[in-house]
């Protein structure tokens, strides 16, 4: 897939999918930290360092979705950021051709699509990256958009953790672990 990749939303705004520059470690961290702080979506019960931020989001591959003006859109390096995400392997060696990634959405651009629109950029570059399969193992009960995207997707639910998130106020949800594979085993079982 070639980077940067544009978008028009159904508001008219123009996006631009690339991968994060150095100097958007910061805003993409402040971002995360929105969303790990509303408590909704992530696991982490507090905002994370620049070092735990490092070691969580940057392992692998980072991307950014950043605003363009429709008419410029040399601007693609330069825009405000609404909404990233990361690509990393799931697990170590043997099992490193399976992927994870993690996606958030500036709160004032959430239901624009940039979820979707992130959700499909990362099905075609994780292929290119020789990732074979995604898996995403703490999608919570509660987050019904995230599960309605991921299904829409192409995801099956492969487990359920019961209980396994504690929102506030001392309420638990299930956590669902999702899987979709990257290539079609039926199209390599033909060719044999």
């Amino acid at each position: 897939m070639q980077l940067p990749v544009f978008k028009t939303l159904k508001n008219g705004m123009t996006i631009a999918l690339d991968e994060m520059l150095p100097s958007e470690r910061e805003i993409v961290r402040s971002l995360l930290n929105t969303v790990v702080m509303e408590g909704q979506t992530y696991p982490h019960l507090q905002p994370l360092s620049e070092a735990e931020f490092a070691a969580y989001w940057l392992v692998q591959d980072a991307f950014v979705v950043r605003k363009v003006e429709a008419s410029d859109r040399s601007q693609s390096m330069t825009g405000e950021i609404l909404g990233a995400f990361y690509l990393k392997p799931n697990f170590p060696g043997r099992c490193s051709h399976i992927c994870n990634a993690g996606f958030i959405v500036q709160p004032a651009a959430r239901g624009l699509g940039i979820g979707r629109f992130m959700g499909e950029a990362m099905l075609a570059i994780a292929p290119t990256r020789s990732y074979t399969a995604v898996m995403f193992n703490l999608v919570f009960a509660s987050n019904t958009a995230s599960l309605k995207l991921w299904e829409s997707l192409g995801f099956t639910a492969i487990g359920r953790i019961p209980n396994a998130v504690r929102l506030e106020g001392d309420r638990h949800v299930d956590a669902c672990m999702l899987y979709r594979c990257l290539e079609s085993r039926s199209n390599n079982l033909e060719k044999t």
